[in-house]
């Protein structure tokens, strides 16, 4: 598709790759890399992302849903893929047939996973999902565990791993992640002692990767901070990452606003003195949080411009008086990679009250994804 306005999402694959490497040599030899690729790889792009990190080292694939899993099946991946989340019985037989690695943590998954693996005469492979504390999907006890792996009677189906995800571990207070951790050992301890070893047992996310070495065990699932993202402030000691995603723009046309000529939406700032205002074709419909209405920035040059007024759904504006050689061929950064002088995504998320997650994720199909 043609690009007409001047908008796009800069994702840097020298920087992605020199994070998957970051974490091959943070984790140790025996220990396998998960790339998390959900959620269009966190807003980075689901396809470039995931052939990106399987060149630079990452041995295995996660997704959230199905569709994530099949999109990258379509574009020639053959990594194995596990798909963290539900997968409803009516999508069982399509996973079987394109090799995906299903979670289980109900009877119901189970039954359908062994039909469809009988009915294809193919090996499947699942990984059983542990509550551990995070009280979302999974087990908590390891005799329910047991209970669900008697119900497969299929030479088909085989238990790859079994894994927990810790809701706490980008906490600088590592108690509740030791606790969930301890918990998780007792299971797998359990499960293990009546069915027999399981070739990958796992628990780390992003943060627990950084934070606590001595949980990598198998393998750790990163996700945020292969992106560059740093779940906690406090982790930068540990690990050098480059943040991968700058949202960029261009000028559609600058003006002079004087005082007494109110700004936007609800007429929420008049300047005081006359400034120039450059108006960019951006707005919330690209995810551009409204909420940064007359407090946001962008950085031209390495000086930092206010937005003033609402941010509308398609456009916003910036009080560009104090940029140098603003012009319409000049690009402005609403955050990038701090090293080249951006405004970083945690300051954003720190604005807004939320997560740099949640920004990157949010930013919408209309902003087209620029690899460089």
């Amino acid at each position: 598709m043609t690009d007409y306005r001047p908008t796009w999402a800069e994702v840097s694959l020298e920087a992605l790759s020199n994070n998957v490497k970051a974490f091959k040599d943070y984790i140790n030899d025996e220990c396998q890399l998960m790339g998390v690729v959900k959620a269009d790889a966190y807003g980075h792009g689901l396809v470039p992302c995931a052939e990106l990190m399987v060149r630079a080292g990452a041995n295995r694939l996660g997704v959230a849903i199905m569709e994530e899993a099949m999109e990258l099946r379509k574009a020639g991946m053959d990594v194995p893929i596990l798909i963290f989340g539900y997968t409803p019985k009516e999508a069982v037989h399509e996973a079987v047939d394109h090799d995906l690695t299903l979670t289980v943590f109900s009877e119901e998954i189970m039954e359908e996973v062994i039909r469809a693996a009988e009915e294809k005469q193919k090996e499947v492979k699942i990984h059983i999902k542990v509550d551990s504390g995070m009280h979302r999907i999974g087990l908590k006890r390891g005799e329910d565990i047991l209970q669900l792996l008697e119900k497969n009677s299929s030479s088909y189906v085989h238990v790859e791993g079994v894994f927990t995800h810790f809701s706490d571990a980008d906490n600088e207070d590592p108690a509740y992640t030791e606790q969930q951790f301890h918990h998780f050992l007792s299971v797998v301890e359990e499960v293990e002692n009546i069915h027999g070893e399981i070739p990958i047992v796992h628990c780390c996310n992003s943060a627990a990767t950084i934070a606590f070495p001595h949980m990598h065990m198998d393998m750790v699932r990163v996700g945020i901070s292969l992106y560059g993202l740093y779940p906690g402030e406090h982790m930068k000691k540990w690990i050098s990452l480059h943040q991968v995603m700058s949202l960029k723009t261009k000028p559609v046309m600058i003006k002079t606003v004087y005082p007494g000529e109110p700004i936007s939406y609800g007429r929420s700032y008049e300047p005081k003195q006359p400034i120039e205002v450059a108006t960019v074709p951006i707005g919330y419909g690209d995810g551009l949080p409204r909420a940064l209405s007359n407090q946001g920035h962008v950085v031209r040059n390495g000086q930092r411009a206010p937005i003033v007024g609402k941010v509308c759904m398609d456009q916003t504006m910036i009080d560009v008086s104090s940029v140098v050689k603003s012009s319409r061929d000049a690009v402005y950064t609403f955050f990038g990679d701090p090293e080249e002088g951006h405004i970083p995504l945690q300051e954003v998320a720190d604005q807004l009250h939320t997560i740099h997650y949640e920004i990157t994720c949010q930013i919408g199909p209309r902003v087209p994804r620029k690899y460089v």
